[in-house]
């Protein structure tokens, strides 16, 4: 895999350099709510703009129905790119018609362009061959080099990061890059003990990923909704706790197999519970209380792992030489309910081991909940792609920049 300071090196002045980034950050209408991908992508944006290169950045937001949505539009992330930058940054309205066009024509060396959404046209996701590929002939079209810097995307087979590479000389930024390095200390360098804790929501996410690193790691430690189905397969009263009873055989399967093979499997030994689902916007007290683990009562459900829970998950993390973090412990956007994934990050951060926060969800509570990133080892940019490494998949947008 080609490096950026590879590209650099043969130099880039002049040359009109498409960066595929990720800048699919969530916003309250216009007003982003996390720049933390928009601030991943910088480092590459600023190499290249400083070389004389001529950026082109593009990126998905969101999932229009391939055709242009408002609501979905890049241009508050191209007005924080800007910010950042220290310089303006021009914005095409569209992908690769008048607007694309001639923004990028008009772009002077050293000088950033950011594109309208590219799921704003059909052939960026289309499944299509065909269609897809037209798509990216006309991206190439703009370009005279590629950079893939979106690792959020790159398990996704879409013609910006799986198609356009083919039709460009290529190169991996600075983010792909270091998201590659950290991922290959997770299963191919892996410093011991290993402990991984999921969360979120549905165990069906983490099955394959599960299977994968019951063979891996020393320790798992499961949280978030996930683990109520995890405790209804040992046979606990679970009341109205979220239950995928459908994937109970394959969990039953995974604690037989913890079991043989000696990973310590931890599961919840208590439970912040309340009677419905906590109000977001508000925030107002949900009326929780904690229960053990074993007995939720039939008209509760479980919502964060509990105090007792919070300290044999962190004295889990204590001795790791390498932990990994995927998924938040319980419903963190509200108070009552943030504690279990507050204690999980704690541990990370008192913990001298290599820290890797796996994106998603658990990137986002670090931010919301006021934790220091760089205080942990690695915050992935990419939820969905660092579980599809871990899974040992091929990802097509890593696939696509080796040469």
């Amino acid at each position: 895999m080609k490096t950026i300071d590879e590209l650099l090196a043969e130099g880039v002045a002049g040359k009109r350099v498409f960066v595929r980034a990720d800048l699919n950050v969530p916003l309250d209408g216009t007003t982003i709510t996390d720049d933390g991908r928009i601030r991943a992508v910088l480092p590459t944006v600023k190499a290249l703009a400083e070389a004389g290169a001529r950026v082109v950045v593009a990126s998905h937001l969101g999932r229009p129905k391939g055709a242009p949505d408002l609501a979905f539009s890049l241009a508050p992330a191209a007005a924080r790119l800007g910010e950042l930058l220290g310089a303006d940054v021009a914005f095409a309205t569209d992908t690769v018609g008048e607007s694309a066009t001639s923004t990028v024509a008009g772009l002077a060396d050293g000088r950033v362009a950011v594109i309208e959404n590219l799921r704003f046209n059909a052939g960026e996701t289309s499944k299509d061959d065909a269609e897809r590929g037209a798509f990216a002939d006309q991206l190439a079209a703009l370009a005279d080099v590629y950079v893939g810097d979106g690792f959020g995307a790159v398990h996704r087979k879409h013609a910006s990061v799986f198609d356009l590479p083919a039709r460009l000389p290529h190169a991996a930024g600075y983010l792909i890059a270091n998201e590659v390095a950290v991922l290959k200390k997770l299963t191919d360098d892996v410093q011991r003990p290993y402990v991984v804790a999921l969360g979120g929501a549905k165990v069906s996410d983490k099955l394959a990923v599960i299977d994968q690193l019951l063979g891996k790691a020393d320790r798992l430690l499961i949280g978030g909704g996930m683990a109520y189905t995890f405790l209804k397969a040992k046979g606990y009263e679970i009341g109205k706790s979220l239950l995928q009873e459908d994937q109970i055989p394959a969990v039953l399967e995974y604690i037989e197999r913890a079991e043989k093979t000696g990973v310590e499997l931890v599961l919840p030994v208590d439970a912040v519970v309340a009677s419905e689902f906590p109000d977001l916007k508000t925030k107002a007290p949900a009326g929780a209380t904690t229960v053990a683990a074993d007995a939720i009562p039939a008209d509760q459900m479980g919502l964060d792992i509990g105090p007792e829970s919070r300290k044999l998950y962190a004295s889990k993390i204590t001795d790791a030489a390498t932990v990994f973090w995927n998924g938040p412990m319980g419903v963190f956007e509200h108070p009552d309910f943030a504690e279990g994934t507050k204690a999980v990050a704690q541990a990370l951060l008192d913990s001298p081991a290599f820290t890797v926060v796996g994106g998603g969800d658990s990137a986002a509570a670090v931010r919301l909940l006021g934790f220091d990133e760089n205080a942990f080892g690695h915050i992935s940019t990419g939820g969905g792609a660092s579980l599809e490494y871990l899974e040992g998949k091929t990802l097509p947008g890593l696939a696509a920049l080796e040469d």
